[in-house]
């Protein structure tokens, strides 16, 4: 268990103990009167998918939402693009987040390759699983920034150059080549060969086959370009620019450390730490300031209803206004929040006193289910209790970094 584990089962534990002895001051209190709290929101029951079980979702019927993306203050980003069969999010959202910076920055924006992204990734991954031996996460999953520290190794090109489709297909579907990666590297795990350089050229295969080999050069204007030379003199995009956030009980507040989840597979330990209030309040003003943001969040959630285009924290999960750092901790550490999809925040929309919306552009099939195809509505419950960590320009968030000891 981790060290973040036994810390948050002390939280719990001390919330136990302390109710307890509540209980036994106020014993005869307690017996006089009963407190009884009734939740405002409907949980109900729908069938997605013929001859799948039910799912436990939210009726929003009386939920004041924004009905279209234009009512949002939005920030420039090119329209949605779906993932397809891929668990490949990641890229897609530090895809979309690049595109949008070039206009930010003041450049033409151009519709860039989320697959060549995903191509490195997988060979870094495999990188990993060899030098570790076998000991390093396998799977489809990563993380935003993980996606831009590929495109700071290997460039990115634009997405006429690099589609990543074989020819006889429209759609992303990564099933086949991911049981061909996974299968390739367990074999070397199981025969105990460590050839770093024997098990990357196999991967390679398979990839050459589903996604195609990526280009060495790329063409713009009449001129031979590397993707890395197109990355930093055509584009002007640094990677390192970007900084990502969490909010953990499990680390010292303005402190960095690891983002402990699978996709994490690299275990990268430079996300910075912030407080929960902080941390809503960084993002929030981020895009007043004119920047876009990566999301990772949780959507397996009844309150996440994409034919409903919205997100919320139902009263029948805990109210609104008990949102806090533990209650969000105690859910992190027991598994009911996982970090499992990765999306574009592009704008937001202020209810006066009844607090924000946040626009999402989001590549995942659900997305495509509502009104408004690849777009979701979150509300600022949402974020405080189910994102996890989100990724945006050092400019947009100056002055929280100045937080942060430089030799932390």
């Amino acid at each position: 268990m981790k060290p973040r584990r036994y810390f948050a089962l002390f939280v719990l534990v001390s919330v136990v103990l302390a109710a307890a002895a509540a209980c036994r001051r106020d014993e005869g209190a307690s017996r006089r009167r009963a407190i009884t709290f009734t939740a405002r929101d409907e949980a109900v029951y729908i069938v997605r998918d013929e001859g799948s079980p039910p799912v436990l979702t939210l009726n929003m019927a009386d939920i004041e939402k924004p009905g279209h993306p234009a009512e949002f203050t939005t920030l420039f980003h090119l329209p949605p693009v779906p993932q397809g069969e891929t668990g490949t999010c990641w890229a897609f959202a530090a895809t979309s987040l690049l595109e949008s910076e070039l206009r930010r920055l003041g450049r033409e924006p151009v519709k860039l390759s989320e697959m060549h992204t995903v191509y490195w990734e997988y060979v870094e991954k495999s990188r990993r699983f060899i030098r570790e031996r076998g000991n390093s996460f396998l799977g489809q999953g990563s993380q935003p920034d993980s996606a831009l520290q590929r495109i700071k190794t290997y460039g990115v090109v634009r997405h006429d150059d690099y589609p990543g489709l074989p020819a006889d297909r429209t759609e992303h579907d990564h099933s086949q080549l991911f049981r061909e990666v996974y299968g390739l590297l367990q074999d070397h795990r199981a025969r105990e060969d460590w050839n770093e350089d024997k098990a990357v050229t196999g991967v390679r295969a398979v990839l050459d086959r589903y996604l195609g080999r990526p280009p060495d050069r790329i063409t713009v204007d009449g001129r031979s370009l590397t993707p890395r030379e197109y990355l930093t003199r055509e584009l002007g995009l640094n990677p390192d620019d970007y900084v990502a956030f969490i909010s953990t009980l499990g680390l010292p507040v303005h402190t960095r450390g690891e983002f402990d989840v699978p996709d994490n597979w690299s275990r990268a330990a430079d996300y910075h730490n912030l407080p929960l209030h902080e941390f809503y309040l960084a993002l929030l003003r981020a895009l007043r300031r004119g920047y876009t943001a990566t999301l990772s969040i949780d959507f397996t959630e009844p309150g996440y209803v994409p034919a409903e285009d919205a997100a919320v924290i139902p009263s029948f999960d805990i109210p609104a206004g008990h949102i806090d750092a533990a209650a969000r901790e105690i859910r992190f550490a027991y598994g009911s929040t996982t970090d499992d999809h990765a999306v574009h925040c592009t704008g937001y929309k202020d209810y006066g006193g009844k607090g924000s919306w946040f626009l999402i552009k989001d590549s995942w099939k659900t997305a495509f289910e509502g009104r408004h195809a690849g777009y979701m509505f979150l509300r600022d419950d949402y974020i405080r209790m189910k994102t996890l960590m989100f990724v945006t320009h050092k400019s947009a968030v100056s002055d929280i970094l100045a937080k942060f000891p430089r030799d932390n």
